[in-house]
């Protein structure tokens, strides 16, 4: 895997992908950097090496050059974090730009407007990403949030380069996940949270042989539960996969992996902070009620299982942690995995619901790692190759 430590980037100019689509209020400004603070190391290292950076990325999803998608509104931002201050072209290809690029010192930064201006970057267009190879002599791809799609500036324009690499971002990112998943030490804990099972069959299917034991919460419980004989209320289900609920039961036994389901659950009469509410066998939920977190016991459970793991992997919440009265389940469950950490454990959490939980409770630097993208986490964990990794590796 080559990464940015293998290059000595003096005198050179690093085309670097990074995703900046970073979220930005009515006034138009950044309102979480955690984005950019990402890509931070990558673009330092290659500044202090004595070479300049032409930065891409894309903001949200325009129709055409809309002004509120430019990313001129994070270039003071960004030079604030940086520390250097970013020049900016108003477009990311044409004459002008290549201008702009040429005329970069060492220890410049140059950001290029939004690339999905451009209907011929998420189509992966040849001529397209050829007119981005000539803004650098060298391409870093750091954006692993687009790692999944294959864009013209995440896949395509890396076969115009003789030398690319991975940034800082994509390496840990693709080694956290490497880590978990083809671990020597043992025992290894998958905990998946989430609304579905069919969202995560694959995830299940593949990591079954590189796991001991697999937690599942959230809505997904319920429909495990029902395969099971259980009465579950007015509790979320996907009735049409019940069947595949108890194939994965049993193939999980035939591997040898333990599977724990809760045991009980925060019930309600309602799908509102208001509701009634009390704590019943997630097996004996009555009619009119709905599981929407897990029950004491089940924490008590799961948390002696965290301990006791060396390894572990947490993707999607416990219960609905976005109201307060749900949010106990996905709180101690995160405790459990900060405890583990700090005995020695590694712990990675990926999956948009659940990093935004670690981030709402506090808990970001008490695990081993966050995941930077959601999408592309989860496409790794089905077993899948990331167009914008095999971009690089090949």
């Amino acid at each position: 895997m080559k990464t940015i430590d293998d290059y000595n980037f003096k005198n050179k100019r690093a085309l670097i992908r990074v995703d900046f689509n970073v979220p930005l209020n009515e006034d138009l400004q950044v309102t979480d950097t955690e984005r950019i603070e990402a890509a931070k190391p990558t673009i330092i290292k290659i500044l202090e090496d004595g070479g300049s950076v032409v930065l891409m990325s894309h903001l949200g999803r325009p129709k055409g050059k809309e002004s509120k998608y430019s990313l001129q509104h994070i270039v003071k931002k960004l030079s604030e974090i940086i520390g250097v201050k970013v020049q900016f072209v108003e477009d990311c290809i044409g004459p002008e730009v290549e201008e702009a690029a040429n005329e970069l010192k060492p220890g410049h930064i140059l950001l290029l407007e939004n690339l999905r201006f451009y209907d011929e970057e998420t189509a992966g267009d040849e001529e397209f990403a050829k007119k981005l190879s000539k803004l650098g002599n060298i391409y870093v791809n750091d954006a692993f949030g687009t790692a999944h799609r294959a864009h013209a500036s995440t896949t395509v324009v890396a076969k115009f380069f003789e030398e690319k690499c991975f940034g800082y971002l994509m390496t840990k990112e693709i080694e956290s996940l490497d880590k978990v998943l083809h671990s020597e030490e043992k025992p290894v804990t998958a905990i998946l949270g989430g609304a579905k099972v069919s969202s995560k069959i694959t995830v299940i299917e593949n990591i079954l042989d590189k796991i001991d034991h697999l937690i599942i919460g959230g809505g997904m419980t319920y429909t495990f539960i029902k395969a099971q004989g259980g009465h579950i209320g007015n509790s979320l289900v996907e009735d049409d996969k019940q069947k595949l609920a108890l194939e994965i039961l049993k193939k999980a036994k035939e591997k040898g992996v333990e599977v724990h389901l809760p045991v009980d659950s925060v019930i309600a009469d309602s799908f509102s902070e208001q509701a009634s509410t009390q704590t019943e066998s997630v097996d004996n939920i009555p009619d009119g009620w709905m599981g929407l977190d897990i029950g004491p016991q089940t924490v008590e459970n799961f948390s002696r299982i965290i301990k006791d793991s060396k390894m572990i992997l947490w993707n999607g919440p416990l219960g609905v942690f976005e109201m307060d009265t749900f949010a106990k389940g996905t709180i101690e469950i995160g405790k459990a995995i900060a405890q583990a950490t700090k005995n020695g454990s590694f712990s990675l959490v990926g999956g948009g619901d659940s990093v935004a939980a670690v981030k709402k409770f506090g808990l970001k630097e008490k695990v081993s790692y966050v995941s930077t993208g959601g999408g592309a986490m989860l496409e790794m964990l089905e077993g899948k190759s990331l167009p914008g990794i095999e971009a690089i590796n090949n």
